[in-house]
């Protein structure tokens, strides 16, 4: 009975783990790129259904441990953009975009060798830039909020201490203690039905260039690939185009819906594909099958959630929301920096992206990329053409 229930344990934990603990940024990003809460409430259930539909037709047609997610890194990035030309129907417009690169990287794989391309310590540095403005609000929400801030805050830590993997649940957990308490008699207006909100699309330069390319870069770099990457050390093989097929179709359907991305896990992939999951590695499919109909169910709960969450001072969510980037972060300065050589265009690309400037209505996302491909190629090229007394010496 063990044997069967653990698995079972491990996938309802994953689906759970990776709802809590970023949600809020899944909000803030669709809020900030022009949603209203009706359609962030939209969007929050869509890529509920869609990743736990996804992930169940995955783990049943290769019985492998595939899971699925919706882009943090990508709405970490929505949320220091902001709105573009076009409103929230332009956003809706790269949404769909961004779907059908996806679904043409799995379909031609050269689109994929030139996302590779890319070096991958500017893609880290320009997403370390994206997620420091959000990193900071818990910094912020404490001067501004400290009575209801600095529970959260404590309830982390001392959970990062005990708890490691539970720490940003926690931390939402007691998020919602303090939205409870503040919110008094307003509590009724979160008992709402979940309801899809259809958006009809545009599409205009500034939001293909700041919102479209930024989170198809962002979620190739920081998701699909590394998620491919922790299946494969656990002696799985990840069904490359299938799964972009999935993704792609997936982040396509809810696009229209406001969800922003669909893409592979790679945190929470790990909760599910380990050893202590089931001794027979053949076996650990049951539990990312069951953290999709973990997933399909918290689509339901989440129109009550984020009415819930609404009522919440902005101060409040930002904290919850920074601390669940705090590991991104991290992991992004680590993988932007662990290289000497190149850190002038990694360090002009994370300055670029952390400034929040917006040039021409194009946000600093793009601008952080050019300008770091720009450094490096001109850097480049004076390193090629000089024998510098720093490269002799250290040909010695």
């Amino acid at each position: 009975m063990e044997q069967v229930s653990r698995p079972v344990i491990a996938g309802v934990v994953a689906a759970l783990v990776g709802f809590t603990s970023s949600f809020a940024v899944v909000l803030a990003g669709l809020r900030a790129v022009g949603a209203t809460p009706t359609q962030a409430a939209s969007g929050l259930l869509v890529l509920s259904l869609a990743q736990g539909l996804g992930i169940v037709w995955l783990t049943l047609r290769h019985r492998t441990p595939l899971i699925l997610a919706w882009s943090t890194p990508g709405a970490a990035m929505l949320a220091t953009t902001g709105a573009v030309a076009g409103g929230w129907a332009a956003a809706v417009g790269a949404f769909l975009l961004v779907g059908v690169l996806i679904l043409v990287t799995g379909l031609w794989p050269a689109l994929g060798r030139l996302v590779a391309a890319i070096p991958t310590a500017l893609a880290q540095a320009m997403l370390a830039g994206v997620v420091l403005s959000l990193c900071l609000a818990p910094v912020h929400g404490l001067a501004a909020e400290p009575w209801a801030v600095a529970p959260i805050l404590v309830g982390w830590l001392l959970a990062t201490r005990f708890a490691p993997r539970w720490a940003v649940p926690i931390a939402f957990a007691l998020t919602l203690v303090v939205i409870g308490v503040g919110a008094g008699s307003d509590l009724g207006a979160a008992l709402v039905a979940p309801t899809l909100t259809w958006t009809v699309p545009t599409l205009t330069s500034p939001a293909v260039l700041s919102l479209a390319l930024p989170l198809y870069l962002v979620t190739m770099a920081s998701q699909n690939v590394p998620g491919a990457a922790v299946l494969s050390s656990y002696g799985y093989r990840v069904p490359w185009r299938e799964s972009m097929a999935v993704t792609g179709v997936g982040t396509l359907a809810g696009a229209v819906f406001g969800g922003h991305a669909v893409n592979l896990a790679a945190i929470t992939a790990s909760m599910t594909a380990n050893p202590d999951v089931h001794a027979d590695p053949a076996r650990r499919w049951v539990a990312a099958h069951a953290a999709g109909w973990t997933y399909l169910v918290l689509g339901i709960v989440s129109a009550p959630l984020t009415a819930f969450v609404s009522l919440a001072p902005p101060d409040v969510i930002g904290t919850v929301a920074g601390l669940a980037l705090l590991g991104t972060l991290a992991a992004a300065l680590v993988g932007a920096l662990t290289a000497a050589e190149g850190r002038e265009a990694v360090t002009v690309t994370f300055v670029v992206a952390a400034s929040g400037t917006v040039i021409g209505g194009v946000g600093a996302a793009f601008w952080a990329l050019l300008a770091g491909l720009a450094v490096r190629a001109v850097l480049s090229r004076r390193g090629s053409g000089e024998a510098s007394p720093t490269t002799v010496t250290t040909s010695r």
